[in-house]
């Protein structure tokens, strides 16, 4: 059996952290009585797309280690890797409410972008047989 330590222990980090992100929808949901839809409310509409953000591209990192990883490729800088993005992540949540943390926002954005597009790479390398 292959164990595949970094793409679990990612997995289960972006679990936790898309819970966090879910949570913090249903907290101003409770504060603003809208139970469904976002009620006309930026700062609903903002807390939503951070969620829905962070899924549409968590699942291309989290396939993108495991595939590195399950070909041995990977080694301790792929989950100093995962975790960057993971970092990013958070920050990406707390910037799309503004305020102090909008500087969040693009750090988060850059960092996923970044994350994904380093990941991309090092995939087609593998595959290429160049790694």
């Amino acid at each position: 059996m292959t164990v595949l330590p970094v793409t679990l222990a990612a997995a289960a980090a972006a679990a936790v952290l898309n819970i966090w992100l879910g949570i913090r929808i249903g907290a101003l949901r409770t504060a603003l009585q809208v139970s469904v839809g976002d009620g006309g409310h930026e700062s609903l509409q903002r807390r939503m797309r951070a969620q829905l953000n962070y899924v549409e591209n968590t699942a291309f990192v989290l396939v993108l280690i495991a595939g590195i990883e399950l070909t041995g490729k990977g080694g301790e800088w792929l989950a100093f890797v995962a975790a960057a993005y993971m970092i990013g992540r958070v920050l990406h949540g707390f910037g799309m409410d503004g305020g102090n943390w909008g500087w969040g926002r693009m750090v988060g954005t850059l960092t996923t972008m970044l994350v994904q597009l380093g990941l991309a790479i090092v995939a087609a390398l593998v595959a290429a047989g160049v790694m």
